[in-house]
């Protein structure tokens, strides 16, 4: 897949320039123009990404950010198996816990959510930063409810992260889900207040959660370019309806200056006669 010309391995990350420096200068930068690819286009062009993931793969498929990155594109693009492959190919080779949420996801993603239960449960988690526990605990909520056990997804999501009044990246996320679990469960005064509460951290805005607060609230939104253009609409069925009616007078004129025409010429016949 070609590859804009401005677009240079410098852009990569750090971490990820260093591991790729077992490879061929030439090659190393060749697969951090591809993973530079992906890691820009993966939320608004999945597809695009997963063809620049699977570029690098076959550059440099025993690196464990490329099998990382191939990983990450699979997943955006719904691919739960492949995903969970590259994603566990990438663990044996970096050794490291960060993907064990994302794995658990996949499992859930191909139908298995008693697996992402049970990967909750492993002593891996434990070893995760605090921003890894919270992921953890969202995909064995999101698990809980895959198998109808709503109540359980609820308690599963009651944490101090939760009760905490700081802000941290995942703290809208998880108040958030909170809110949809309860708003799931029908106790809607208590989901409006947590999306609020999702709202007031969400700075980025990474949830919908002022959409999900006005549907509570009864607010519906019209879309403005609609409205313009409905209203286009109508001035042209009024400028069309004013042609008509003037092609129809058009019509009845001529049709009466015709006639008085025709009578004129009826009289010279009576004169001539």
């Amino acid at each position: 897949m070609p590859i804009p010309p401005e677009v240079t391995g410098e852009e990569i990350d750090p971490d990820v320039r260093q591991e790729l420096m077992s490879l061929p200068k030439g090659l190393a930068e060749d697969v951090a123009r591809n993973l530079v690819m992906v890691a820009q286009l993966i939320d608004e062009d999945p597809e695009k990404a997963y063809g620049y993931s699977k570029v690098a793969l076959r550059l440099a498929s025993r690196v464990a950010a490329v099998r990382e990155a191939a990983g990450f594109a699979a997943y955006a693009n719904q691919k739960y198996s492949e995903a969970l492959a590259e994603f566990r190919a990438a663990r044996r080779m970096s050794g490291g816990v960060e993907l064990w949420p994302v794995m658990a996801d996949c499992e859930r993603g191909l139908g298995r959510p008693e697996r992402a239960l049970a990967m909750a449960g492993e002593p891996e988690v434990q070893k995760l930063d605090k921003a890894g526990q919270v992921e953890m605990r969202l995909v064995a909520a999101g698990a809980r409810r895959d198998m109808g056990q709503l109540e359980a997804a609820i308690v599963t999501l009651q944490s101090p992260e939760l009760a905490s009044s700081a802000n941290h990246p995942w703290t809208a996320r998880l108040r958030y889900a909170y809110a949809d679990a309860l708003l799931a469960a029908e106790r809607e005064q208590e989901a409006r207040e947590w999306f609020a509460k999702a709202l007031e951290a969400d700075k980025d805005g990474a949830t919908d959660a002022s959409d999900r607060l006005a549907e509570l609230d009864g607010v519906e939104f019209v879309d403005a370019f609609d409205e313009d253009e409905d209203e286009d609409e109508d001035r042209a069925d009024g400028d069309r309806a004013d042609e008509d009616a003037a092609d129809d007078r058009d019509d009845e004129r001529d049709l009466t200056d015709e006639d008085d025409v025709m009578a004129d010429e009826d009289d010279d016949e009576d004169d001539r006669s």
